[in-house]
């Protein structure tokens, strides 16, 4: 894989502020980024617009480090920000993917960005303790390693159904006849008591009764006494077309 290329925009507010960024800059390259730093690449002599022009325009993602002093020249369209910042928005470099600006928030109590980049999601390094969960983060995205990997589609589990519509009454006497079979498994007995099997079929009576019903008025079950059945040969051939028992 080829080191993603990244150019790191900031202002210029302090000399602790330029070795925070600096150190920032050295901590990516040694997480495998080849970050560009004007400390670094740029030189007395050199055409500072070109610079920027040029690295805006190559780089594979542009970290903006947000403080409180960029914010406004940003906004304000002063300085060298302010130039990048005319760039990004202009249609000098038009072949800029803007999916590729990246906000850094490195202030206290607030998360400013310029105005062009509100919308953006951005990553927060304002907090030392959570610094190390910002980095992995960032570095997971700039390396293209997420640490949660988006799973592919299954098929789908729905097959066209024959019918117009579902037949719930078919569906609840289905499984009233699923019950009473799974009774004759357990049962020595042709004559099934379902008080016994029912509290544990996960159907409720009241239903359980209205399928029932529906079933022995089919002649698939004849009711004893009590709360006792037993599977007629009519209701012995519905358990095999349905392939709830075998033959």
């Amino acid at each position: 894989m080829t080191p993603p290329r990244i150019f790191i925009s900031y202002s210029h507010d302090s000399a602790e502020h330029k070795d925070w960024v600096l150190d920032f800059a050295t901590t990516l390259r040694n997480g495998g980024v080849d970050a560009v730093l004007d400390q670094w690449d740029l030189k007395p002599g050199d055409d500072l617009p070109h610079f920027m022009e040029t690295q805006l325009e190559t780089a594979d993602y542009i970290l903006m480090i947000c403080t409180k002093n960029y914010v406004e020249k940003a906004n304000a369209g002063a300085g060298g920000v302010g130039y990048e910042k005319m760039i990004m928005t202009s249609s000098l470099l038009p072949k800029i993917d803007n999916n590729k600006v990246i906000p850094i928030i490195h202030q206290n109590g607030t998360a400013e960005r310029p105005t062009f980049l509100k919308s953006k999601y951005y990553i927060d390094f304002s907090n030392k303790e959570d610094s190390e969960d910002s980095l992995a983060e960032l570095l997971r995205h700039l390396l293209d390693t997420p640490l949660l990997e988006k799973p592919e589609i299954g098929s789908n589990p729905f097959k066209p159904l024959k019918k117009s519509k579902p037949d719930r009454v078919s569906d609840g006497v289905e499984e009233v006849m699923r019950i009473l079979a799974k009774g004759l498994n357990n049962s020595t007995k042709e004559v099934i008591n379902l008080e016994g099997i029912l509290k544990d079929a996960g159907i409720d009576r009241l239903t359980f009764d209205k399928y029932l019903s529906k079933a022995i008025k089919d002649g698939l079950i004849k009711k004893y006494l009590g709360y006792r059945f037993s599977v007629t040969d009519k209701g012995i051939e519905y358990l095999i077309s349905h392939k709830i028992i075998e033959a």
